[in-house]
């Protein structure tokens, strides 16, 4: 039986990152795709507040999903951008309210690659392919070797505009990921082949992402344990991944697992019960001595508790239970406790819940949640409408 007060304690500890930066506790807001940009890359107002709740929420650190540093290769038109387009005053502000209280805010700086939205992109991975609905180009060179400038010059306009760290986006399918992946990268020169020169890009993203914030600045990475695709990344090759990653000046790794490909089945929509990935975290632990959060599963207090004292997280990444509660680190933070209400679908949709969770998440920038009543066939039609939207004003502002 987990004595509420030592759970309280545990998960209450502040965490110094190898940079020297502190978090007040061990719960992160993990990513998401919160599609609440603009159409044209830049916050609004919803975003900004959603981002503020879930600071007033007691929260350490909340990550923002899918922010594109090269706008022709998005994962979706609601993300936003950091380029030479940006609305920098929007970042600022969003940076400002979303760093109240003393949380955390890092924007996921990706690239989807192969998995680019198709209305507004030609999508490019490691290599041409065309396999279970899935068709890219493969990338040149020149294309690859000019990947690490153009996250590095993501991340200081990310530094420059107040956030407090980034996180590389090198999981759950796109594009760094695709490199790690051996059914994604079948390159047969430096980048690929063995799962040295397949990570080769995501140390050079990194090294260069470094020179440029400099020694104190955080840099977090996202990456996977496994594919859980037939070919694809294995855990052996993903824990190979993380001694690479435990060379090199990243302060925080965060472990997922799954990809977007087609039709393969996310994790986050699994039946199974508890956490996703605690027991390849205490593998993890062994080869790295760089801090781990483990992210996927995780419902209650109770899960996020035994991670932590089990030893295989340093801290705990919490997705869709922030949405369903915003607050949800000061409850789990306290005496008072209380996990989440899930709620249960009788039909699951292809990208039904995922489009619930996400009209959800518009709610909760509005301030309107207690009127969110959608189920899932409408929160698709919204969801697919809103995106039909901001693609005409994506392709005005960056295709034109």
């Amino acid at each position: 039986m987990i004595e509420q007060e030592d759970s309280n304690l545990l998960l209450n500890r502040s965490l110094e990152l190898p940079c020297g930066t502190v978090l007040k506790n061990r719960l992160v807001k993990s990513a998401m795709s919160d599609s609440l940009a603009d159409g044209e890359g830049n916050p609004t107002e919803a975003q900004i507040r959603l981002y503020e709740r879930w600071a007033e929420g007691g929260v350490a650190l909340s990550i923002i999903g899918e922010v594109q540093a090269d706008s022709r290769f998005p994962e979706k038109p609601g993300n936003l951008v950091l380029n030479h387009h940006s609305n920098v005053k929007a970042l600022s502000s969003l940076a400002t309210r979303a760093s109240i209280n003393k949380a955390h805010i890092w924007p996921q700086i990706g690239h989807a690659g192969a998995l680019s939205h198709l209305p507004i992109s030609k999508p490019k991975g490691p290599s041409a392919l065309n396999i279970g609905g899935l068709q890219c180009a493969g990338m040149t060179m020149n294309e690859i070797v000019q990947l690490p400038d153009s996250y590095a010059q993501a991340a200081i306009q990310a530094k420059e505009a107040g956030f407090t760290g980034v996180q590389i986006h090198a999981g759950h399918g796109f594009l760094l990921s695709q490199f790690i992946s051996p059914l994604f990268n079948q390159r047969k020169d430096q980048y690929g082949g063995s799962i040295e020169a397949r990570c080769r890009i995501v140390v050079e993203v990194i090294n260069k992402v470094r020179s440029a914030v400099g020694p104190l600045f955080p840099i977090g990475i996202k990456i996977n344990s496994s594919d859980q695709l037939e070919g694809g990344l294995t855990q052996e090759d993903a824990l190979e991944a993380i001694r690479i990653l435990d060379q090199t000046s990243v302060d925080l790794i965060e472990l997922s697992g799954g990809t977007y490909f087609p039709r393969a089945k996310a994790s986050s929509d699994s039946s199974t019960k508890g956490a996703y990935f605690v027991e390849f975290s205490k593998r993890a632990q062994r080869v790295t001595n760089v801090p781990l959060v483990v992210t996927g599963g995780f419902k209650t207090r109770s899960e996020a508790f035994d991670a932590m004292a089990s030893g295989a997280a340093d801290m705990v990444g919490v997705a869709r239970a922030m949405v369903l509660n915003p607050s949800l680190a000061n409850a789990w933070l306290t005496e008072a406790g209380g996990d989440p209400v899930f709620p249960r679908f009788d039909a699951t949709p292809p990208g039904g819940i995922t489009a619930w969770y996400t009209m959800l998440i518009t709610a909760l920038g509005a301030d309107d949640e207690k009127n969110f009543s959608l189920d899932l066939t409408s929160a698709i039609k919204l969801y697919e409408e809103r995106d039909e939207l901001r693609c005409v004003k994506w392709k005005k502002k960056f295709l034109s």
